[in-house]
């Protein structure tokens, strides 16, 4: 695991961009940018024109390391080059932006109020290349619908089980869970899950550490036992359905704890924007959640 990286993640100042959108939320994701299906017949174009939309993102003035500690990538992105060099290196060495890879395959049907991540029978073959690549860490994310105490217990050894396999690989994985915000029972889903993550993080042994990534919680503060852990890295916020300005005040009511946006993060942002309205957007964006993550 490269130290540099790991202390700017763990110590510095800033928040990780979620560049990660694939699969069924890349429509979605193009449409907000003002690109709509019309625009492209078939994935390999709508890949292509996602992947110009995040180099215009990562290339922006407004997006470097004095901001920004970290980025997730989409595999697709991870494979392709931005300037003429790969992707993860042009963050690193460019942007002093650690770069973080997505590994999860998507989300199985929902059973016992969660839908736990799909399988990943080529996780460790993916972890090499991503090592090969320059990646420092991943990110796989799976859902808590229900206070159901089978589901949510299922979720995180779902979550630990990959955890462990990322780290013997030599990578730093972000376990996330996410909450759904308008789930009937948030608030006790929020406590059932940080008990077991606190059980199952005094478990760990050796140096292995970990990051999490968790929904903005009902209670500020709620997370701080999480926080100060000595086995997490660092604990992030999904914005999850709220505004970037509802994302960004809930944040800063929650000291330790950093953004991971994505959607919150490309709000406002558009295809049509000439590149002064464009950077100037992402400025403001990027401003705002660094604000947010420094309370």
């Amino acid at each position: 695991m490269n130290q540099e990286q790991l202390a700017k993640v763990s110590q510095g100042n800033g928040f990780i961009a979620a560049l990660d959108q694939s699969g069924g939320s890349t429509p979605k994701a193009l449409r907000l940018y003002g690109v709509e299906e019309s625009a492209y017949s078939n994935e390999a174009e709508m890949f292509d024109l996602v992947h110009a939309m995040r180099t215009r993102i990562v290339t922006s003035p407004a997006f470097d390391g004095r901001r920004i500690l970290g980025a997730i990538l989409f595999e697709a992105t991870m494979d392709r080059q931005i300037e003429g060099q790969d992707s993860a290196a042009y963050l690193w060495e460019k942007k002093q932006v650690v770069p973080f890879l997505k590994v999860d395959k998507g989300l199985a049907a929902q059973a016992d109020g969660v839908q736990l991540m799909k399988p990943m029978p080529e996780l460790e073959a993916l972890l090499e290349r991503a090592v090969a690549k320059g990646i420092f860490g991943t990110k796989m994310r799976s859902v808590v619908a229900e206070n159901n105490a089978a589901g949510i217990d299922q979720a995180l050894d779902q979550q630990f089980e990959y955890g462990l396999r990322i780290l013997k690989a030599g990578l730093c994985p972000i376990l996330e869970p996410e909450v759904l915000i308008n789930a009937p029972e948030k608030a006790a889903i929020e406590a059932r899950l940080k008990e077991g993550f606190l059980k199952r993080l005094d478990a760990l042994t050796g140096d292995n550490r970990v990051m999490l990534k968790l929904t903005l919680p009902s209670v500020d503060g709620f997370y701080d036992e999480l926080v100060k852990h000595p086995r997490v890295v660092r604990v992030v916020a999904l914005s999850g359905g709220y505004s970037r300005a509802d994302a960004n005040d809930i944040l800063a009511r929650n000291p330790g704890i950093i953004a991971s946006f994505s959607r919150a993060l490309t709000e406002g942002l558009s295809a049509q924007q000439s590149d002064a309205e464009f950077n100037q957007a992402l400025d403001a964006s990027i401003e705002s959640i660094y604000q947010a993550s420094l309370k």
